[in-house]
């Protein structure tokens, strides 16, 4: 294999390449198992969603949630904050709007819709708030205070929509929202809302602010060397915070397009864990822009893929989810033994001549020794 085609096997798209290949053939032989032809089956799950403008509004219905999710962790993941409580910020954002849908009755559509977004925006943002201080303040590793409050809030819907928010003629449901507070339809006998446009519209302002703009040069500064961003004098531990609330504004906003585009009122089984497919929509794209809009295009593709392969050659439904996990697990293999090669050649050159530096910077909780520069962000301009 030549230097070029090297070079573009470990590009962000190269990446997403190798790793969708890999899980084709590993997800070909579960697929064999389960009694259909791999390639009649790959075959409903990629092209036939797209067969029919019925089918392919559904596609673009079922990748919201997945382009907004998939944008809030991207954001956070380029800074190096490792949220992983999309899921939760996104429940309390669906709170906020099955809360201020029943009371916005009397409010023209005009004005409910953008108060039922920014409570949202400000119920993911205020949950995303606690895991960041104390990332940021103590140094306490975000993964599990996010994880861990994923349960928490899926805990408080559960409470709410079975006492005091429950619909009497529901079980696990709040009263439906006000008519005024629903997203408006795009298309006209389509359930495709604005939830959609939201998530393209997020898309193209993080694609702008990150690439075009001094903010976007020190977001990712200090997700790829908290120490040298110091040193060049970024506030390390500001731009953290303000990187979380953004992140879980954004998932917040998901909750907000869930209820408010399609369920109309809250309900305990609102996502299917659309905040941990966000994971995997982020990590396919890349951690770029452009990737997460195409990664949870596909995501979407195959959920509606996954749902025409059960009645038409009975693959079970779940084959999708799989699907999802083996992207994830392939990506992370993939970027892993990229991370491990180029750790490898750096260790294998020879030092550069001269005395070293002396090292004048001071320890941060947001530093964290040791630890190396995250691996998806290689490589991403």
């Amino acid at each position: 294999m030549n230097r070029q085609a090297l070079a573009g096997l470990q590009s962000p798209v190269g990446v997403a390449v190798v790793a969708l290949i890999t899980v084709l053939g590993v997800t070909g032989a579960a697929i064999v198992v389960a009694g259909a032809d791999p390639l009649a089956a790959w075959y409903q799950f990629l092209v036939a969603p797209l067969t029919s403008q019925f089918r392919l509004l559904e596609v673009l219905v079922a990748s919201t949630p997945l382009l907004l999710c998939g944008l809030s962790v991207a954001i956070a993941f380029r800074a190096g904050y490792w949220n992983i409580g999309a899921e939760g910020q996104l429940l309390l954002g669906a709170i906020a709007a099955g809360g201020l849908g029943q009371v916005l009755t009397d409010v023209p559509p005009i004005l409910a819709v953008p108060v039922m977004i920014g409570g949202g925006a400000l119920a993911g943002a205020a949950w995303a708030f606690v895991p960041a201080l104390l990332r940021v303040r103590l140094g306490i590793d975000e993964v599990v205070t996010t994880l861990l409050l994923n349960p928490v809030a899926l805990l408080f819907v559960k409470a709410l929509v079975q006492g005091p928010w429950r619909d009497p003629m529901g079980i696990t449901e709040s009263p439906p929202i006000a008519a005024s507070a629903h997203f408006p339809r795009l298309l006209e006998g389509s359930r495709l809302h604005l939830g959609f446009v939201l998530g393209i519209v997020g898309i193209v302002i993080a694609w702008y602010v990150l690439t075009r703009t001094a903010t976007g040069l020190r977001v990712r500064a200090v997700g790829l060397a908290p120490g040298a961003a110091r040193f060049a004098g970024i506030p390390v531990e500001r731009t953290l915070l303000r990187v979380a609330l953004v992140s879980g504004a954004i998932a917040g906003i998901a909750g907000v397009s869930e209820v408010a585009g399609l369920q109309y009122r809250l309900t305990a089984g609102l996502s299917p864990g659309y905040g941990y497919s966000g994971i995997v929509v982020a990590m396919l794209g890349g951690l770029t822009m452009p990737g997460v809009l195409l990664a949870g295009l596909l995501l979407g593709d195959l959920t509606i893929g996954s749902s025409i392969a059960e009645r038409t050659l009975s693959v079970p439904s779940q084959m999708g989810e799989v699907i999802q996990g083996m992207l994830l697990l392939a990506m992370v293999a993939v970027l892993a033994t990229r991370a491990w090669r180029s750790r490898r050649a750096a260790i294998d050159e020879p030092p550069p001549a001269g005395p070293s530096p002396a090292d004048g910077s001071r320890a941060s909780p947001t530093d964290r020794p040791g630890e190396p520069p995250p691996i998806a962000a290689e490589g991403v301009g």
